[in-house]
């Protein structure tokens, strides 16, 4: 049966909290009425980003917007309104992250100014602060200048597929249109499924050979799942390493529904978060 087409009427009904925890943004405090989130639009470290449950409202105080749940998926994914309720109605599993074009120049649009090896003290400190050895950085990513509004950052780079940038410093976590996944074809019979950049460069740090063994794919983004199941059946291993949370678990277990030839291997770091979280412990109880 076809899948009825989204309405701008239907989506706004669509549970806010619900799109921002499947997007891994989580509530620092919530009552019945309204939930605080870290803001998903920019970095901070107290939450300013408040959601009426009451209202399905959001409204971010440090940058003064705020709207729908259509709205709020403009604003994460710079995209267009009939790309936002893609996005709603195939369940936040199959939207195009391709940069909608346009002449007007967005006021949150991240441009790209310039490309090197990571050597910026500041960069150099936030690897260290993370357990990450700089060559291994360098061997997966770059540093990356990047224009936001009027202002000039700089952040540790992992690109994507499609070009685009997951950007990280010490303040900072965003990522440059259009984001996608990232694959690292080292042409070898066995996958490991990431979720994120740091994962990547942690278990580069905790076992060197397993990934130079195997192809690599970091997601960015759960979002993308649907999009990198083409590629599980071509390996006779395929290792899941997501992260311990009830979004990295209920993934896992669609994919070994799937797949059975799929691992969940999470066990490995079974009392931490993540794979930076573990490394980060055992790093610190070395020292």
């Amino acid at each position: 049966m076809k899948k009825e087409r989204l309405t701008c009427e239907s989506a706004r009904n669509i549970c806010i909290t619900e799109v921002l925890k499947k997007l891994k943004h989580f509530p620092t405090r919530e009552s019945e009425k309204e939930a605080w989130f870290l803001s998903p639009l920019r970095s901070e470290t107290q939450a300013s980003f408040k959601v009426s449950k009451t209202k399905n409202r959001w409204y971010d105080h440090g940058t003064g917007i705020g709207g729908n749940v259509i709205d709020l998926v403009i604003q994460l994914m710079k995209c267009t309104v009939k790309d936002a309720l893609n996005f709603l109605n195939n369940d936040l599993y199959s939207f195009s992250f391709h940069q909608h074009r346009s002449s007007d120049k967005k006021e949150n649009e991240i441009m790209i100014k310039r490309i090197k090896d990571i050597s910026h003290p500041a960069l150099l400190k936030y690897l260290e602060q993370r357990k990450i050895p700089v060559t291994i950085a360098k061997r997966y990513c770059k540093e990356v200048w990047f224009q936001r509004k009027d202002k000039i950052y700089f952040a540790v780079g992992l690109q994507n597929e499609q070009g685009g940038w997951e950007l990280r410093n010490e303040f900072f976590k965003a990522s440059s249109s259009p984001k996608s996944y990232t694959y690292i074809q080292n042409i070898k019979i066995q996958l490991i499924v990431l979720e994120g950049m740091f994962d990547l460069l942690s278990l580069a740090t905790i076992d060197k050979e397993l990934v130079k063994s195997s192809d690599i794919i970091v997601l960015n983004s759960l979002a993308f799942v649907a999009q990198i199941e083409k590629y599980i059946p071509n390996y006779n291993n395929t290792i899941l390493m997501l992260d311990n949370d009830n979004s990295g678990k209920n993934t896992v277990q669609q994919l070994l529904q799937k797949f059975p030839h799929a691992i969940d291997q999470s066990y490995a770091y079974k009392k931490h978060k993540d794979l930076n979280e573990k490394l980060k412990h055992e790093e610190g109880a070395t020292t």
